[in-house]
């Protein structure tokens, strides 16, 4: 079968961002393709001691698959859930495939510039881990790794190493993912979805962002969160409009509640073409939202953790199975076995 996979940093809690660009989409695909297909939803712990450990990391592991269940994710036995540190083989090819990337192409990665910007100096992982994310794909020969917009980069990485390493042996032996446009395709969308900082709308919604205001956490108060919406930056031209050039602020808005309500953007745009009240468009989608992270709380109140550790003990052994086997291929090649 073929494979879909995806995982979510657990630093910390989730944004309205995480949860309506990232893991919804994810939970939606799952429930569609996992009678035909893998569906492999990972917690990528490796990734998330690049940033500062809190000493919650994991709790927060745990939350997050607690996060997918809550969300509506259907587990059947095509759905494997496992944490990336328990599957040895993720470290082993990131270091196989260090020695087939190039500095050049790792440090033209925008995440890697933008998380650098102004520093000194940064640990190595910040600079690294786009390559572990390609063993992350590529371990478990996934066609399909549903992302936002600013993971693109990633993608192509992956394929670019994928096919390089197969040309350097003539062989086959690992898939290449799809290009990025198809991977929108298959999620259905004509673009990757990105939430927008409430306060900065050129920007986009991020955990590590100082205001309060700017973001909406999944541990949110519903009225908090409601109020963080009411008080989101907008602009003077007056007119209720989807265009995230001269109007990101409306925008960001109006895609939200199309994400929130699972309705299509252009039924939304279309509901509000011709109106000017800025105050009733916040109203609704404070209303909205509220009234989602109410619900998803309640969910989430009933899933213990004891759940999710049985789920990580089966697709653990799973995952080990399918990435060593992978491994192997890729350390014969290089005459490591």
């Amino acid at each position: 079968m073929k494979t879909i996979l995806t995982g979510i940093r657990a630093n910390s809690e989730l944004t309205l961002g995480n949860y309506l660009g990232a893991l919804l989409p994810m939970v939606r695909l799952a429930n569609q393709h996992s009678n035909e297909m893998n569906v492999n939803i990972f917690v990528p712990d490796l990734h998330s001691i690049i940033a500062d450990v809190d000493g919650n990391l994991q709790k927060n592991i745990i939350r997050t698959i607690k996060y997918y269940i809550a969300a509506g994710l259907e587990l059947n036995d095509n759905v494997h859930i496992y944490r990336q540190s328990y599957v040895p083989a993720h470290s082993e090819l990131c270091w196989i495939l260090n020695c087939v990337a190039t500095m050049g192409e790792a440090s033209r990665m925008t995440q890697y510039k933008e998380k650098s910007e102004g520093r000194e100096s940064c640990n190595v992982g910040i600079f690294d881990y786009p390559i572990l994310m390609a063993a992350d794909i590529l371990l478990y020969s996934a066609e399909y790794v549903p992302i936002g917009e600013d993971q693109f980069q990633h993608i192509e990485l992956a394929r670019n190493l994928a096919m390089r390493f197969n040309h350097r042996f003539q062989s086959e032996i690992f898939t290449v993912p799809v290009k990025t446009s198809e991977q929108v395709e298959f999620m259905g969308l004509s673009d990757g979805i990105r939430i927008r900082d409430l306060l900065n709308p050129e920007k986009k919604m991020s955990k590590s962002t100082a205001s309060e205001n700017s973001k909406i956490m999944f541990d949110d108060e519903p009225a908090k969160a409601a109020k963080k919406i009411m008080s989101a930056t907008t602009d003077s031209l007056g007119k209720i409009k989807f265009d995230m050039f001269n109007q990101p602020g409306i925008s960001n808005l109006l895609l939200i509640d199309a994400l929130v309500m699972d309705s299509p953007l252009q039924d939304v745009v279309s509901t509000w073409a011709g109106e000017t009240k800025y105050g009733d468009l916040k109203q609704k989608v404070a209303n909205d939202v509220s009234n989602m992270l109410a619900e998803f709380q309640s969910r989430l109140s009933g899933i213990t953790d004891q759940q999710v550790l049985e789920l990580f003990e089966k697709g653990e052994s799973y995952a080990n199975n399918v990435a060593n086997a992978k491994l192997f291929e890729a350390q014969k090649a290089f005459g490591l076995r």
